[in-house]
């Protein structure tokens, strides 16, 4: 969880950085939300692709640990 929010704490000051410049109305501006909206779609496809790729080598990187260990891999290896 505490990852999560981190990830979401980080994406939401990045994007608010780059996409609000006038902060003397109360609500956003069309231009505004549609930079919003792309600038977190952007991070989010960016995040599912590095999620997938760690998913991916967690296996290996479990057997080489186990390997190093002479410890057999498994879920108990994490």
């Amino acid at each position: 969880l505490r990852d999560f929010l981190l990830v979401y704490n980080r994406m939401t000051e990045l994007c608010f950085r780059h996409c609000v410049c006038n902060l003397n109305y109360r609500l956003l501006t069309g231009r505004e939300e549609s930079c919003l909206d792309s600038c977190a779609a952007r991070l989010v496809r960016a995040n599912h692709r590095l999620m997938g790729a760690y998913v991916g080598l967690v296996p290996a990187l479990l057997q080489r640990r186990a390997a190093e260990h002479g410890a057999p891999a498994g879920p108990s290896g994490l």
